[in-house]
């Protein structure tokens, strides 16, 4: 393992916070009725499987994420306010307010797309490192997703493609446990993912999501391997703290599994690793945390006050510049009518 596996404990668990007090904003955002759309995935509780592999990711390294991953991009280098500026809509958002939640792409972070359909940003990965392979470029692309879309056929195709061409990609498959409301065990007859990865010949490993510097280590030997041509699969496990969206209260777990699930915390086991192993204090991680609450608070206020997409920008990035924009409806109604 190289010098880089040593990072800074307080480093990870800095991106751990910084996730889970955005996602608590992102939730706040929501409740106050100022995010764009109607549902919200977070993250929280997943905390660890972000910061370890964006950790180990290259700056030429690119991936995709699902409808869960305001925390992956965060972790990868992502600025909370156009961030959160996106998620509300608002022009001053990574994609000028048309993404929304789960349409986040930025490629000057190599953030190649969030999708919002089930496994529908995995293929797009095996293209992008056949890409890499075809013009020589030290580059991984790495698809991230949740355990519901180990049930879709799309994931084994573009795994045995990945295995058959030895493309430098990797695999993330986040494991919450649950996809929507349906219990892993109750989804597949085989829930050692690693298991399907290596039949597809592709190198598979597990890791609990809890210990960020275990998801770390392990992703780096994985993003080595993938590097060099043998692509790989990686499964961290943890647990989803919350319903699968907002809104969901999640009546389909007991109190006793919540409870249990939330005890395994990556950031309280970060934090008691660093007072136990570190000569941080209490304090100095209250003020830590307080200090990454303030920049939170900072990116709700940005994307309140940032203005809303005009009108006519509706058709950005739809018809060639050369193609005459459409009149939007609204505009065409008042023009009617002013003309009576």
């Amino acid at each position: 393992m190289s010098a880089e596996a040593n990072l800074p404990l307080r480093d990870f668990y800095c991106t751990m916070r910084r996730i889970r007090t955005f996602e608590e904003r992102v939730a706040e955002l929501y409740v106050r009725g100022l995010s764009a759309g109607s549902m919200l995935h977070l993250s929280i509780g997943e905390e660890g499987a972000a910061a370890g592999v964006c950790a180990a990711m290259r700056p030429q390294d690119s991936f995709t994420t699902h409808h869960r991953g305001h925390g992956i991009f965060l972790a990868r280098g992502a600025d909370p306010n156009r961030m959160m500026a996106e998620i509300a809509g608002k022009s001053a958002g990574y994609c000028a307010g048309k993404g929304g939640s789960m349409h986040i792409a930025d490629r000057a972070l190599g953030h190649l797309g969030a999708n919002a359909i089930v496994g529908g940003g995995i293929p797009h990965v095996v293209g992008a490192g056949l890409s890499y392979k075809r013009l020589r470029k030290n580059a991984v692309a790495i698809a991230f997703f949740g355990d519901g879309a180990m049930q879709q056929g799309i994931v084994h195709e573009s795994m045995n493609m990945a295995a058959l061409w030895d493309l430098p990609v990797m695999f993330v498959c986040i494991n919450n446990q649950y996809g929507m409301g349906t219990r892993i065990d109750q989804a597949t007859r085989v829930a050692d993912f690693a298991q399907r990865a290596i039949a597809l010949g592709l190198a598979g490993a597990s890791v609990d999501g809890e210990d960020v510097e275990a998801v770390f280590a392990r992703a780096q030997d994985l993003l080595d391997g993938a590097r060099a041509g043998r692509p790989a699969l990686l499964t961290v496990s943890c647990f989803r703290f919350f319903g699968h969206g907002r809104m969901d209260k999640s009546p389909y777990r007991s109190n006793e599994e919540e409870d249990s699930g939330r005890r395994r915390d990556p950031i309280a086991a970060a934090r008691a690793a660093l007072l136990e192993r570190t000569p941080l204090t209490a304090a100095a991680l209250d003020a830590l945390d307080a200090a990454i609450a303030r920049e939170m608070d900072a990116a709700i206020a940005f994307a309140e006050q940032a203005p809303a997409p005009a009108l006519q920008a509706m058709f950005d990035d739809v018809y060639a510049p050369s193609e005459p924009q459409p009149e939007p409806l609204a505009t065409r109604l008042d023009r009617i009518l002013a003309e009576r």
